[in-house]
């Protein structure tokens, strides 16, 4: 019995979090989940202020509640690496290679102008 309970609120606590993560990622036109820590999550800040955008910043390892949300984001992304990860528009765009990708094909200054980050 006490195991169902765990388990009950494991999953409890993953659906809190995964309810947190798209509250918080539609709240702002850019969200990035990272960790204060991380070179690849400095780097994708780094990114997004050269380009002009004021990104919302959720540093997940200064968070009481970061390491539920950074199971939800490792779960959300199909088990790829859970940080950075970037939202545009309250749209999952993923981690360090989905958004470093769309920059180097040309496609994420435009979405960047539709979720309203970008005025020029």
């Amino acid at each position: 019995m006490q195991y169902q309970n765990t388990r009950a609120r494991q999953r409890s606590s993953s659906s809190d979090s995964l309810e947190r993560v798209a509250r918080l990622a539609s709240q702002s036109a850019v969200v990035i989940f990272s960790s204060s820590s991380c070179c690849m999550c400095h780097a994708i800040k780094r990114l997004f202020c050269e380009l002009g955008v004021s990104p919302m910043v959720y540093e997940l390892d200064q968070d009481p509640n970061g390491r539920g949300m950074e199971r939800a984001l490792y779960k959300l992304l199909g088990n790829s690496p859970a940080i950075p990860v970037v939202f545009i528009g309250g749209e999952l765009i993923g981690s360090m290679d989905r958004v470093m990708a769309s920059h180097i094909n040309g496609t994420l200054v435009p979405r960047l102008k539709e979720a309203g980050a970008l005025w020029l």
